[in-house]
């Protein structure tokens, strides 16, 4: 997805921003379109694409990366992308989100919980925030055995996100990844 909007008298905004995204079944490349298009109001230009699709970073000033918690951790690709882009990343704002079911209850001891599955990507790259989102459980959209350990741990199947709490994060971040020097 890539998102433009234009300024009064055709100008374009130069801040472009990166939302890069790894998905399990889809729900997180949903919040990250949402957040794309909150971001891109007011003439920002922002590309939303899978992580492992980007081949490069150096053309946008900001960047969000997103992943599903699978198994207690961050996506593989999404610490790929990380250690492929650090050096780029150290001089960009850069924000995380997660979604997953844990965040379903959002309680102090789920956030912290949640919030330590992101020590291996402020390990490479610090954020300027991060985002910590409950996601959707539909056992259509899981392989066999994570549908067998879903329903052995008695997990309701039903979309938890709360899209209110996912455009306000993105509206709070938006400066720290836009006024940057």
């Amino acid at each position: 997805y890539v998102f433009r909007r234009k300024l009064r008298g055709d100008k374009e905004k130069k801040e472009k921003i990166l939302v890069a995204y790894c998905s399990k079944a889809g729900s997180t490349g949903e919040v990250a379109k949402a957040i794309g298009e909150l971001l891109c109001e007011k003439g920002t230009s922002v590309d939303v694409k899978l992580a492992k699709e980007v081949t490069d970073v150096s053309s946008y000033d900001a960047i969000v990366l997103g992943s599903a918690i699978y198994m207690s951790n961050l996506m593989s690709n999404a610490v790929k992308f990380l250690e492929k882009f650090q050096a780029d990343l150290k001089d960009k704002p850069t924000a995380y989100f997660v979604v997953c079911l844990t965040m379903k209850e959002d309680t102090d001891v789920n956030r912290e919980t949640v919030s330590s599955w992101l020590q291996p990507a402020r390990e490479l790259v610090q954020p300027v925030g991060e985002g910590l989102f409950a996601g959707v459980l539909d056992f259509n959209r899981l392989s066999l055995l994570y549908r067998l350990i879903m329903k052995g741990m008695k997990e309701t199947e039903g979309d938890y996100r709360d899209w209110g709490a996912i455009r306000a994060w993105a509206s709070e971040i938006k400066p720290a990844l836009i006024y940057h020097d």
